[in-house]
Order: C-alpha cells, then sequence, then structure tokens
C-alpha cells in the first residue's frame, strides 16, 4: 500500500508524490506534492517512466497528475493513488487492481475493458465515453459518480457501491449486481437489461422504484430489488 505523506509544506493538505532513487525506483522518502514540488516535469517524467517500464507497480503515489494516450494494458498496480488525476485516451485492457484510489478523477475517452478491479475506489469520478465492458469490479467505491455514455456491461459488479451516482445514457446489461447499492442514484437513460436486478439494493425513494423487473424491462412493483 502506499505511503500517505503529506507534502513537505506544513501548510498543505495534499498528497506527497513518490520519491524515486537514480535507477528511478520508488523507495519511501517524504517529498512535495504536484503543487510545490520544485521541478513538476521532472517528477512527472519519472512517473511516466515508471509506470511505462514496469508490469508490477506497487505503492505509486501519483496524485494530481494527467495521463494521456498511454496504453497500460495488462499491467498490475497494487495500493496506488492516482487521485485527483485526469485520464484521456487511456487503454487499460486486461489490467489488476488491488486497493488503488482514483477518487475525484476524471476519465475521458478510456478502454478499461477486461480489467480485473478490487477493493479499488473511484469515489467523485467524473466519467465520459469509458468501456469497462467484461470486466470483474469487485468490492468497488463509486460513491457519488457522474458518468455519462459509460458501459458497465457484462460485468462482475458484487458488492459494488454506487450511492448517490449520477448515470447519463450508462448501461449495465448482462451484468452480476448481487449486493450492489445504487441507493439515491440519479439514472437517466440507463438500461440494466439481463441483469439480477432483484439482488441489487435500491433506495424505496428511488424515483425509479418498481420500473424494472429482472431482465431491466418494465415490470411489476416490488421488483427491482432489495430496499434500505
Amino acid at each position: 500500500m502506499f505511503v500517505e505523506n503529506k507534502c513537505l509544506v506544513h501548510y498543505c493538505s495534499n498528497q506527497a508524490l513518490s520519491s524515486f532513487t537514480e535507477n528511478n525506483e520508488i523507495f519511501d522518502q517524504r517529498n512535495y506534492c504536484l503543487d510545490h514540488i520544485s521541478d513538476p516535469g521532472k517528477i512527472k517524467k519519472q512517473i511516466y517512466d515508471y509506470i511505462s517500464s514496469h508490469d508490477k507497480i506497487i505503492g505509486l503515489n501519483a496524485s494530481g497528475l494527467v495521463f494521456k494516450n498511454m496504453d497500460i494494458s495488462n499491467k498490475k498496480f497494487f495500493g496506488c493513488n492516482f487521485s485527483h488525476c485526469t485520464f484521456e485516451n487511456i487503454h487499460a485492457s486486461d489490467t489488476l487492481f488491488r486497493m488503488c484510489i482514483f477518487d475525484f478523477g476524471n476519465f475521458n475517452d478510456c478502454n478499461m475493458t477486461h480489467s480485473n478491479m478490487i477493493f479499488t475506489s473511484f469515489s467523485g469520478c467524473n466519467f465520459s465515453n469509458i468501456l469497462f465492458t467484461g470486466s470483474d469490479l469487485i468490492q468497488m467505491n463509486m460513491n457519488g459518480i457522474t458518468a455519462h455514455q459509460t458501459s458497465f456491461d457484462d460485468s462482475d459488479l458484487f458488492n459494488s457501491r454506487f450511492i448517490r451516482a449520477t448515470l447519463i445514457n450508462t448501461s449495465f446489461r448482462n451484468c452480476n449486481v448481487k449486493k450492489t447499492l445504487f441507493n439515491h442514484t440519479t439514472r437517466t437513460n440507463v438500461s440494466f437489461k439481463m441483469s439480477n436486478t432483484r439482488e441489487a439494493i435500491f433506495s424505496k425513494d428511488d424515483p425509479e422504484f418498481g420500473s424494472l423487473d429482472n431482465n431491466g424491462e418494465p415490470g411489476e412493483k416490488d421488483t427491482i430489488g432489495a430496499l434500505i
């Protein structure tokens, strides 16, 4: 797991970026955040080069960086911090993430199909034109996300949380949503067709309550899922 070091500027609450040896390996030493580091261009290059040159990335703290036009397919990330990062045109097919943090990030035009994620957090993220199709997204934190034109089709979302998410033109077709929480979500043109919605959890005051059956089609009241 990454070390949660605060920026060396005493009044700054931002997370410090990872430190690197001369051989471009991560080591545990306090550092500055992206706003206060003396040479941001150097640290960005070190982080980009580290990701490009390693198939397994452990404990990387890259909070606040922008990632564009990168292919990280088939890589493995463990305990990394990408909070407040921006991801544009990223290819991350068949990528593994364990206990990583992407909170309050922005994702645009990214392919994350067939990814494997467990105990990873995307809380407060914005997704636009993102593909998670065919992925294992187990016990994920998707609370407060805003998703436009995003596909979770054919994915396993077991025991994940989408509390207070805003979902627009987003699909959950043929998904396992057992014990998945959709409390207080705002949904516009969202499909759950062929998903096991009876085993998902929705709010009693959900404006869409009762509108879907177990195949994501119009149905009778009480068929959408468990209520809390």
